[in-house]
């Protein structure tokens, strides 16, 4: 009946026979006949591969994904190009099965892909050491929080309003149980208010937090930020957009100790939210904190390149009370997933993707606002996305738009913190003019 299950009826006997039992049901006779159920599960009868093949394609198919519309929705998940070669690499099964490599002597093949992967991150952000990936952006974002909190001694993060909503909550949930303060800092006109920043960093802060560009899809000018958090002996934690930083100034130029990001989109698909990764990179000085694995180079016995796990210092290695972290895994296959992808695109090639995605939405700004049926939120730098504002409510805009198959904006209303019929659009290098042009007659019509 179940094609899965390779026993039939006489295999089932002969190991009741070897046990001594005559049914499966003695196997459960150690359960008290109080608490058992009795009866059958109340579930539809069972169905045939071809049945339920048909069911999940007719459930399927009442998605719609980014194959479907012209996407401008952004917020921390982006529609970027993923060019096909990834897709036939990371197939491999040498890859697709890689997990965390607990016999690294036999790894040699992973550990060297994340190696390389990390050298790339620490190439991007212009930081000495990376780990070889974490859950997510937003986790990683509160690693790097404990982690500060762990190299000062000190407990309390400063984090500004324009880091992701979602990021912030998920730094409070982490830092109540980790016996830590969280403040966060007000903004003004789209970014930090750096004097409420000055006002609340002291030394008692671990670090302060800041997105770069920002969840409003600003630039954000860091050197004052950089300054207060320095001159109070904290660490600057950066979330940043790793396409962004073909163009932008380095975390590492900027000063930060500590840069975190998503890395989704650097060749992982959006897949209804998951699996993501995260990345993090950090100074020397602070590498024996970094949480998760980090791929070390070295030479084996005869003088030859090998890759170890180094530093490890995490719950599964060493006695969990004085462990860096408790992360129990990494994102091996969307680490190699990003390597693959820088090494496809090249340093120019990213180049390009970043001056496409910073092109295309200025003209789709520029657009927009062209009739002042939308105006801008801010008056600021940006960098893919930005904000909108009408008279119109924005749940009826993107309704329009989805009639049209396009998928409009981030919807602000949906975090209530007073950005009242604001909308975040985000235009990738995967956008035409065309596309552009449509969405700005479909917004035009609306009333």
């Amino acid at each position: 009946m179940f094609p899965y299950i390779a026993n039939n009826k006489e295999d089932e006997n002969l190991m009741l026979k070897a046990i001594g039992l005559n049914n499966t049901s003695e196997l459960f006779n150690n359960i008290p006949k109080a608490i058992k159920l009795n009866r059958g599960l109340n579930l539809e009868s069972s169905k045939s591969e071809l049945e339920v093949s048909k069911q999940i394609n007719n459930l399927a198919k009442k998605n719609k994904d980014v194959n479907d519309l012209v996407c401008f929705l952004g917020a921390g998940a982006y529609d970027h190009y993923i060019p096909s070669i990834i897709k036939h690499i990371t197939s491999r099964s040498e890859f697709y099965t890689s997990y965390t490599p607990y016999q690294p002597e036999i790894s040699q093949g992973t550990l060297q892909a994340l190696f390389e992967y990390q050298t790339m991150i620490c190439n991007l952000t212009g930081l000495q050491v990376s780990n070889a990936s974490m859950y997510d952006g937003a986790t990683a974002c509160a690693e790097a929080a404990m982690m500060a909190t762990s190299s000062t001694k000190r407990k309390s993060i400063v984090v500004s309003k324009t880091v992701h909503p979602e990021i912030r909550k998920i730094l409070k949930t982490y830092l109540k149980y980790h016996e830590a303060e969280l403040i966060e800092v007000e903004m003004l006109d789209g970014v930090t208010d750096i004097e409420k920043l000055r006002s609340v960093v002291n030394n008692n802060t671990a670090g302060v937090i800041i997105q770069n560009p920002n969840f409003f899809g600003i630039i954000e000018d860091l050197s004052q930020v950089e300054k207060i958090t320095h001159e109070n002996k904290a660490l600057l934690i950066m979330d940043v957009n790793p396409i962004s930083l073909a163009i932008l100034k380095t975390p590492g130029e900027i000063g930060a100790d500590i840069v975190i990001g998503e890395g989704q989109s650097l060749g992982s698909p959006l897949n209804y939210g998951g699996p993501c990764l995260g990345f993090m990179a950090t100074t020397t000085k602070l590498m024996r904190k970094m949480p998760g694995r980090i791929v070390g180079e070295t030479v084996d016995v005869d003088g030859k390149r090998a890759y170890v796990l180094t530093l490890q210092a995490r719950e599964q290695h060493i006695r969990r009370a004085k462990a860096n972290s408790n992360i129990c895994s990494n994102q091996s296959l969307n680490a190699i997933t990003a390597a693959i992808y820088f090494t496809t695109l090249g340093k120019e090639g990213l180049k390009e993707v970043a001056l496409q995605c910073f092109r295309k939405s200025h003209y789709a700004f520029k657009e927009l606002t062209k009739s002042g049926k939308y105006t801008p939120a801010f008056n600021k730098p940006f960098f893919m996305e930005f904000v909108l504002e009408s008279d119109i409510k924005i749940s009826k805009v993107n309704e329009e738009l989805l009639k049209e198959n396009i998928l409009g904006g981030f919807n602000l209303d949906v975090f209530n913190e007073g950005n009242k019929n604001q909308v975040l659009i985000c235009v990738t290098e995967k956008r035409s003019k065309e596309e552009i042009d449509a969405l700005t007659m479909v917004m035009e019509g609306v009333k």
